[in-house]
Order: structure tokens, then sequence, then C-alpha cells
């Protein structure tokens, strides 16, 4: 399939979207509607992956004109436990997606069969070892809910509405691109939202284009990669970034994160599963990163990428144990109270491997506050561990306007010399956002990779520079601005100004010969 042809696919999928969003949004107010939608996609894509499977597997066993959807509930459940331990889960065909919205105008107890349907699906993976990854999923998808409507059949009249608005959309067949389509469907759903739900909605979500950057710098040019983590998993879709670019059969490990959002924690697994990533290769859990790491087991991991939440409150000193910590004792000093950006930094340090690569969105305070802040950074700096800051353009995030920069930590570096990159101007325009195309990327990591001074964009700055500015590590203390003011040359300015002079005196006189000629003549 050519370029065209998918992006051609790709805008009808967006346009339909639009629509259903538009003719949903009424009937469901806002953020909430959300949860509603992902939710009945997903749904949908477990099902309709289930009986792909199921199918392929019959028919190149034998069984022509097998269709799993037809089946008796009961002959199914023979096969349960051969297909939960190949998917993770089951879902008998009297709970299919097409089984539920085939009827879904004249059922009025619809949002109860669907609260059955989603039980069905958490319960058949427990005792197996996908129930962590399934645990929860549909928590958001409040069936119940009054925002759906006052009764049981307002709420099934709204739910069937959802769902025959996401049967519309074409979704293509699993021989094709239909896990890229699925997934594709959820990212824009999830950017639609994150845009009109400004902070609240942005707060999960990193664009794509940026998570394209940081995971291009977190590979560091490798073909393949143990194990890739993001603290602050948001809705996933930082940490996928390493599955689609490196392929998941490239990451021995897996893909592990953390998530202090129940509702963030089920996005994240969602986003996974829809991008056909398969429960065995990713580890992503519930909990307070800074106070409660769920991964000390398991890491190092020489891949991580974050967008960690900025000047987030956290415990600190108010923690008398978190100074002994193994993660932030080494700086002497904590992360103030009232902004754990570096706390979220010195954890990720702790599980970086020793020839591995982090890169951390910042909020660009934490590069030349004083205080606490100055120590952190100044242990950083002594001991080697920052390779780059890279100063991002404005504008690129959800919720917030300001310009953010991306801190690339390594332990085994070849130069004490600190990268500095100034990437402000490498942006599109794209309406009231900006964005980074596929050559803003490039232009980006290019500087980045390159480790080499070029004028007005990137310099390598030593660790005496640095100390000298107090260990300031803000882009605009070293890489300098290009004057783009035009250039006066005085002396030519100072001769055009004397012959316009002259000029002038010249034409003075000529006008006065002409009116003492007019006066003589008695016409004036």
């Amino acid at each position: 399939m050519s370029p065209q042809t998918k992006q051609a696919e790709r805008d009808k999928l967006h346009r339909t979207l639009d629509e259903i969003a538009n003719d949903l949004r009424g009937k469901v107010d806002g953020w909430d509607f959300k949860a509603y939608v992902l939710g009945t996609l997903f749904y949908r894509y477990l099902c309709e992956h289930l009986v792909h499977v199921i199918n392929s597997e019959q028919l190149a066993a034998g069984e022509e004109g097998f269709e799993y959807a037809k089946l008796d509930d009961k002959i199914a459940e023979d096969a349960r436990e051969h297909y939960t331990e190949m998917l993770g889960y089951y879902i008998l065909p009297s709970q299919l997606f097409d089984a539920l919205v085939a009827d879904s105008k004249e059922n009025e107890d619809l949002n109860i069969d669907l609260r059955d349907a989603f039980r069905a699906v958490e319960e058949s993976t427990v005792s197996t070892d996908s129930a962590d990854d399934f645990a929860g999923l549909f928590q958001d998808f409040d069936v119940s809910s009054n925002r759906l409507g006052g009764t049981v059949k307002e709420r099934s009249e709204r739910l069937g509405s959802i769902m025959r608005a996401v049967k519309k959309l074409e979704l293509g067949g699993f021989s094709d691109t239909t896990i890229d389509v699925f997934g594709d469907a959820y990212e824009y759903l999830l950017r639609m939202y994150a845009s009109n739900a400004g902070r609240s909605g942005g707060e999960h979500f990193t664009p794509q284009e940026i998570s394209e950057v940081l995971a291009e710098i977190a590979v560091n040019k490798r073909k393949s990669i143990r194990r890739a983590y993001d603290p602050c998993a948001g809705s996933g879709s930082l940490l996928f970034r390493f599955a689609k670019n490196l392929g998941i059969e490239n990451i021995s490990d897996g893909l592990y994160a953390q998530e202090i959002n129940p509702t963030n924690h089920a996005l994240s697994r969602m986003n996974m599963l829809l991008h056909g990533v398969p429960f065995e290769k990713f580890d992503i859990r519930l909990g307070d990163t800074l106070l409660d790491p769920q991964h000390l087991d398991i890491q190092p991991f020489d891949a991580i990428v974050s967008n960690p939440p900025y000047s987030q409150k956290w415990e600190g000193k108010d923690d008398v144990t978190l100074i002994n910590d193994d993660r932030f004792s080494p700086a002497g000093v904590l992360a103030p109270k009232s902004k754990s950006d570096l706390a979220f930094t010195m954890h990720m340090l702790h599980h970086l491997e020793q020839d591995g690569v982090a890169a951390i969105v910042e909020f660009p305070g934490i590069l030349y506050r004083g205080g606490d802040e100055q120590k952190i950074r100044k242990y950083l700096v002594n001991n080697n561990f920052v390779d780059a800051v890279i100063q991002l353009p404005p504008n690129l995030f959800f919720g917030t306007g300001i310009s953010t920069v991306i801190l690339v930590l390594k332990k085994n570096r070849e130069t004490t010399d600190v990268l500095f990159v100034d990437a402000a101007g490498c942006f599109t325009k794209q309406g009231a956002k900006n964005t980074l195309t596929e050559a803003d990327q490039k232009a980006i990591t290019d500087l980045y990779f390159g480790k080499e001074d070029v004028p007005y964009k990137a310099v390598m700055v030593s660790q005496e520079a640095i100390e000298d500015k107090d260990y300031n590590l803000s882009v605009n203390s070293y890489v300098r601005k290009e004057d783009t003011r035009e250039v006066i040359d005085i002396e030519k300015l100072n001769a055009d100004i004397a012959e316009t002079n002259v000029a002038q005196a010249d034409l003075k006189a000529r006008v006065d010969e002409i009116v003492a000629e007019l006066k003589a003549d008695g016409l004036v």
C-alpha cells in the first residue's frame, strides 16, 4: 500500500471520527465522552482481534467456512483455555461487539449486557499471566452513570448510539493494516480530546511527533534494546514509540512503565493492546513513582523516555526517609516540595543502565533556579551525567504554551562537554498549535547526534564554563542568538544623507528662482 493511499485512508478515518464527535457531543458531555468512545473502540478491537485469530487458525486446520461468531457459547467454551493462553483474554460469541450492536436499538438492557461483557473479559484473565494487564481496563466505562441518562432505557439508548457510531468506522481487515488503523483512531481521539480539554485533557498525552524525537534519542542508533521505561506513562503513547520504531521483536525484555492516575493507567494498557503489543511484552503498573516505585526489581533500563508533570508538589523534606533513598541520596539534597521535577530526574538516572540513554521533557525553570535545584544540577554536571540540553519550540503541548526542553542523561560518556541545542525555531504552524514535521524532527535529532558547534543552533560547552555560570543549564546562556537586524553602513548612510541635503538645497534654490521669475512677470 502506497504512502498516499495510507494517508488518504487515515484522513477518511479522521473525518469519520470528527463526525462521530460532533454527532455525540451534545449527548455525552465533554471529556466524559472520551471514556465511552475509547472504551467502545477498544472493546471492538478485542472482539475483532479474537475472531480473526480463531477463524484464521480454524480455517488453516481445514475447518472450511468456520465462523466463530456463529458458534453456540457452550461449544465456544471448549476453546477458552487455548485462546486465553494465546491472546490473554477470551470472549464468548454472544458477547462479541457485533452481537451486542446488532440489536442495540431494541435492547433496553444494553448497558447491563455491556457491563456483563466487560466483566467477562476481565474474569477470563484471572489466574493467568495477563491478569494484571487486563484488570480495571473498563473502570471508567460506567454503564450506570447518570451522565448517560436517568433510566436504564436512556442509558442503553445512549450507549447504543455510541456503539453504532463506532461500528461505522472502517477499520480494515486483520490481513491488512487493522492494528495500525485501530491504533491511529485511538491516538487521534486522544489528541482530539486533549486539544478540546486543555490542561485536563493534555496532561497525559505527549504529541506523537515529540514522542518520535525522544524515542530516537533514547534508542541512540541501536537496532535493538533489552527494555524501555517511562515512570510517568500517561496514555502510553510515548512508551509505545519504541515498539513502533524498533519493532516489538527487537525489544527483548519489553516495555515497562508506572502511572499514578487510574484512568491513565487503563488508557496506557489499552494503547499497548490496540497497537498489537503482546500482553507479555509490557508491564505497566499503578502507583506513585516517587513514593512507591514499582520496578526496582527489574531495573536498570537501557532506554528511558518521559514527560513528567511540571512543578508538581511532593513530600520532599517532609518525608525524612527520602534523603536516604538510593534514588535521591547521591545528590545530597531533595527536590523542593513544590517542584518535584528533579526528583523524577534523579529517579530516572537511578534506573538508567550504564550504557543507557534517558530523554526527559523538562520544565525550563529547573535549568536555572537556585537553592536545592542548583545543587542537584551541580551533582549531575560534575558527575558527567548531562549529555545534552535541547530547547524545544513553544506551544507544542496541549494545555501549555511554554517552550519546554529535553534533558538527555547518560552514565558513560566519551566527553565531559555538554551539548546545548537551540531548536526553538524547528517547528511548523498547524492551526492554533505548533507541530514538528518529519523535517523538523530530523533537524532536531541531526543537531543532537552531530555533537558539534553549529552557529546559532548548537554548541559544546565544558564543565568549567557551566560551573562559571553557577551550573545554569539554560540553552540561551550558551547558544548565541543570531542578530537578524539589518547591518547599517554608517559612513554610507552619512554620505547618502549629505547627498540628499545637497539635492534638497539645489531643489529649494531652483524653486526660489522660478518664484522670482513669476513675480518679475507679474504672475504672482
